[in-house]
């Protein structure tokens, strides 16, 4: 059943900073996020924070949010097992500004929730970021710290890997820009039903 969370202030605001990401289990994501150690220039991301992004929807007028979620509902694509496994940085070359963790070669059914998303907000008319898909966990945000202390970063955790989990549903969230960081609040979680 899908979890469906409304407040005042989404429905009074004209748009909403939207995105669509797949939740890893808990116990994956703490994994995940004991991969972080203090370095000076970096902020990573807590475990309850750490998702996949499946599209970003940025600003996203309110009234179309309904006609959004019903779409979301009638996809169909099966549930399946996705691997958690590798590191890396963006952009691949120059100063780093984002460490990553990937999902090794879980790409054919991930891919295939992805086309089945872009062709709901296609038909919507919904504009969405038309980027490469390279699927990743965002580890942590890098402001000043130093090549070095990165490049041994990367060493240290080349081999990196967490358990594979089932993926059963994907979700909606609104992001709000604060000081302290984005604050992700979940609108609906649809279930990956195959028929």
């Amino acid at each position: 059943m899908a979890t469906v969370v409304h407040s005042d202030r989404t429905k009074s605001a004209d748009t909403s900073r939207l995105f669509l990401a797949i939740d890893a289990p808990e116990r994956v994501c703490h994994l995940i996020a004991a991969l972080g150690t203090p370095i000076a220039g970096i902020a990573w991301t807590p475990p309850e924070r750490l998702h996949l992004t499946l599209r970003f929807l940025g600003a996203t007028p309110t009234e179309r949010i309904p006609a959004l979620c019903e779409r979301l509902r009638a996809l169909r694509v099966a549930p399946f097992i996705l691997p958690v496994e590798g590191i890396g940085v963006f952009p691949p070359r120059g100063q780093p500004r984002i460490l990553w963790c990937g999902v090794g070669q879980g790409l054919p059914h991930l891919r295939q929730l992805r086309q089945r998303v872009d062709d709901a907000l296609q038909a919507l008319g919904l504009e969405s970021d038309m980027e490469g898909f390279v699927p990743h966990f965002t580890l942590a945000r890098v402001s000043t710290a130093a090549p070095a202390a990165i490049a041994q970063w990367r060493h240290l955790h080349r081999e990196f890997a967490a358990p594979p989990f089932q993926v059963d549903r994907f979700a909606l969230y609104a992001s709000e820009l604060q000081p302290t960081g984005a604050v992700h609040r979940l609108l609906e979680s649809f279930p990956l039903l195959a028929h």
